[in-house]
């Protein structure tokens, strides 16, 4: 059968009731769509058989995973383009693609088309899911048992391929910029500079103790330790992330002041500290977990203390209860992985007896910072590839790229927010002037 892509363009178009913004590519040759748009390349008859058994987001991000499916162009823009048909306009609610397949396919002529285009997917056996997929979870979300596994699945991937996409910095979290472009900066200044900015905004000091929760591959802790004096405690659930932190401590020669555990926030029973770091870690914790997260990192606190909480946040929804957690996240990069709006975490916290002190909104700083990832990472794909798999690669160039997309429109962002465990007197110890952290 020939015009293959003609075929799926216009079932496209039915389906979505849109054109389609984007050029297809068949694995026959033919091409549809419009001129000078990036191209959807189908490279064989089994992406559609993932799409069919699995249709919307996941089908799609497993004929990416898998090879089946490439773009032809500008990946950025191709992914821009295909924003529109996955999210509401003006919200952070994503369309439900399944339950617009279901009404395509009630009209007699989608059905028809569709049943067309099954023909040339071959036989009607839907493919495995690719290796790197995470396994289906069973049981409660959040237990110790099973973060650690998550965690594991996400951070245990090998620490030279983060290397290659993080750079010298190791650090996982959104840098800190100079200017909105990011300017002649490198990377490790922004990470410094990001670093120094949330050791200002503890007020840290010689000989304090910070207990930096999620501690990566160390750099924080080290930082606070080697320019503040601190004595510091890092805890991940990663044992890969542990034995490299700890090399490095080693090498700096900070052995006498920075311990690396691998132990979860739970665990943690050493108090008082004087201070708390939690860079990109609170998203891990998931809603039915953060009253408990929030508690538990308010006890570890001295009174006076302060926690410095890096968090990403999602656009609330009008009805909070049918927040689902994005299916390509969920199944190949951060298993049991949720985002909540500041305001609900600032309200954890608050519940929790903090008192907020600062909330700072740094997402266009996360889009730079994953463009330079996403650069790195392009830079050197043949030995990310070899680091890890072709199929891990294609998800990290996939999931940041459109992480930084989000980040651009809005549709997700990234907050430092400042608490304090304030005393009984109210002296909660901090600047009179508004962020004198940051002159």
């Amino acid at each position: 059968m020939a015009d293959a892509a003609g075929r799926l363009t216009k079932l496209a178009e039915e389906v979505l009731g849109a054109p389609l913004p984007v050029r297809i590519r068949a694995w026959d040759r033919s091409e549809s769509g419009p001129p000078g748009a990036p191209t959807l390349v189908i490279r064989n008859r089994r992406a559609l058989r993932r799409l069919v058994f699995k249709p919307g987001e996941l089908g799609l991000a497993r004929a990416w995973v898998a090879g089946d499916i490439d773009v032809d162009g500008d990946l950025y823009e191709a992914l821009d383009l295909l924003a529109g048909l996955i999210w509401e306009r003006g919200t952070a609610a994503p369309k439900p693609p399944r339950a617009a397949v279901l009404r395509a396919l009630a009209r007699p002529e989608i059905r028809a088309a569709a049943k067309e285009l099954l023909s040339l997917g071959g036989l009607p056996i839907p493919p495995a899911p690719p290796a790197e997929e995470a396994r289906p979870r069973r049981g409660p979300l959040h237990t110790l048992l099973r973060d650690r596994a998550a965690i594991s699945h996400h951070y245990d991937v090998g620490n030279d391929f983060y290397a290659l996409v993080l750079g010298p910095s190791m650090v996982y979290s959104c840098a800190y910029w100079a200017t909105g472009e990011g300017g002649e900066a490198t990377l490790e200044d922004a990470q410094r500079d990001k670093l120094d900015l949330i050791c200002r905004k503890l007020g840290l000091q010689e000989d304090q103790r910070l207990l930096d929760v999620g501690c990566g591959w160390g750099s924080m802790v080290l930082h606070a330790a080697r320019e503040y004096g601190v004595r510091a405690v890092g805890i991940t659930l990663s044992e890969e992330q542990a034995a490299y932190a700890r090399k490095r401590v080693a090498e700096a020669g900070l052995t006498d002041r920075i311990e690396i555990r691998v132990q979860d926030y739970r665990e943690v029973h050493d108090e008082p500290f004087d201070a708390i770091s939690s860079i990109g870690m609170a998203e891990h914790v998931g809603r039915a977990r953060y009253a408990e997260y929030a508690a538990d990192l308010y006890a570890l606190l001295k009174p006076g203390g302060r926690l410095l909480n890096h968090q990403i946040a999602r656009r609330p929804l009008a009805d909070e209860d049918a927040y689902q957690v994005d299916e390509f996240i969920d199944r190949y990069v951060f298993p049991d992985g949720e985002l909540a709006p500041v305001g609900g975490t600032t309200s954890a916290l608050e519940d929790a007896g903090f008192e907020v002190r600062d909330v700072e909104a740094i997402r266009e700083h996360y889009a730079l910072t994953l463009r330079r990832w996403v650069a790195n990472l392009e830079q050197h794909w043949q030995q990310a590839v070899r680091l890890t798999s072709r199929g891990r690669a294609r998800v990290w160039r996939l999931y940041m790229a459109a992480s930084a997309l989000s980040f651009e429109r809005n549709r997700i962002g990234v907050n430092q927010v400042l608490a304090v465990r304030t005393p009984q007197s109210g002296a909660a110890g901090l600047p009179l002037r508004a962020r004198a952290w940051q002159g």
